[in-house]
């Protein structure tokens, strides 16, 4: 009997997925954690069912891209505007901050400044894609806590793209005109959607009468506008998922978002799935049980830091001390972008082969414990808490 080679894999996926979700939903723990988990369980150091991790990185970033559709399509624009102050100011202060500590760190390490300034963007930047779903999981979105947190994961994604230039300058690639004029009309065009979608109260999207009355049209119509504007922003140099949340809050200001919601839902659900099984396989267990001390004492140092130096930096922006350390919580891992920042460092040999396995478990182990890490900080903090939700 013939089976399609995609079919075993895809059965261990889903497998895997289910039960060690129904294990965590037993203890208690949110779901990407078990997608973390299965992840190393299917791939090269757990029963190597899966071993393509391209196609599943691939699929992931698809789930980012569906993600951030979503988001835009729930947070609330004015809310976003009234932000700009820590959006700039608090980004910028995180990312400077996070080079400074690299920077000391490497003065006693001996390290040259492209690796300084490699490893502090690295760690500088949160996940996206962990920390939206936890604050949408939770009903904290709209909070103000929640709203702080989006601003500056946003604002770090647009840093991507000139922390990639910075990066490229230490090697023999060097970012041409054509390429930065062409990253610069990619702002333009983003700033000025969003801009449009916080100016109008309503507007109507082409043929939707006709699309809300036939289900797999809607589907279509939802994935075209979705993808459309996403494709829109990463021809023209920027990240992909950026142009997606622009895309949800022109969905949300049309207020079409029931249809949408209804139309692209499951498809969220098995692609951020598989974003976070594509984080896990990256983990190789022998590397971290062979480097256990190092790569834990990493975990445990950058998950400290981020969180104390972005509550330092939005209680200096006006927050109280509970709500900046809670919101320090939810950025202290390393996001999925660091993965492309490292990739890029190493084929640039900023960083060793060594260097690579070594920030690679600490970026993957920070996104498993992130959960876990923000949960005792809430559960620490107590009745101190105090937010809008």
């Amino acid at each position: 009997m013939h089976i399609d080679p995609l079919i075993p894999p895809l059965v261990g996926v889903i497998a895997a997925v289910l039960l060690v979700g129904l294990l965590l939903q037993f203890l208690r723990q949110p779901q990407l954690v078990g997608y973390i988990v299965s992840g190393v369980a299917i791939g090269p150091s757990g029963f190597a069912l899966l071993t393509d991790q391209a196609l599943i990185e691939h699929l992931g970033a698809i789930g980012v891209t569906l993600l951030l559709f979503f988001i835009g399509m729930e947070v609330s624009p004015k809310q976003l505007a009234r932000g700009w102050r820590i959006a700039l100011g608090g980004t910028l202060l995180q990312i400077g901050g996070s080079v400074a500590l690299t920077w000391a760190i490497g003065l006693w390490l001996g390290w040259e400044l492209p690796r300084v300034i490699l490893l502090g963007f690295v760690i500088s930047l949160s996940s996206t894609a962990v920390v939206l779903k936890l604050l949408k999981d939770r009903g904290e979105l709209n909070s103000t806590a929640g709203g702080n947190v989006l601003l500056i994961l946003l604002a770090q994604d647009l840093a991507v793209v000139p922390m990639l230039i910075v990066i490229s300058l230490f090697s023999n690639e060097r970012p041409g005109g054509d390429q930065l004029v062409q990253q610069l009309v990619g702002a333009v065009v983003i700033l000025g959607l969003a801009a449009f979608a916080l100016s109008r109260d309503q507007f109507r999207l082409p043929f939707a009468k006709r699309v809300r009355q036939d289900h797999e049209l809607q589907v279509f119509a939802a994935l075209l506008i979705c993808f459309g504007l996403a494709f829109i922003t990463g021809t023209l140099g920027l990240s992909s998922a950026l142009g997606a949340f622009v895309a949800g809050m022109i969905v949300a200001s049309a207020h079409e978002t029931d249809w949408v919601h209804h139309a692209l839902e499951p498809l969220r659900i098995v692609f951020v799935a598989l974003l976070f099984v594509s984080i896990g396989m990256l983990i190789e267990v022998r590397f971290v049980v062979e480097n256990w001390l190092q790569v834990g004492s990493l975990v445990i140092a950058v998950l400290v830091t981020n969180t104390f130096i972005n509550a330092g930096i939005l209680r200096a922006l006006g927050n109280p001390w509970p709500l900046s350390l809670y919101s320090g919580a939810l950025l202290a891992q390393i996001g999925e972008f660091s993965f492309v920042l490292i990739s890029v460092g190493l084929q640039a040999a900023i960083v060793s082969n060594y260097g690579y396995q070594l920030t690679i478990a600490v970026i993957a182990l920070t996104l498993a414990l992130s959960p876990a890490w923000i949960g005792a900080t809430k559960r620490l903090l107590g009745n101190r808490l105090r937010y809008d939700v």
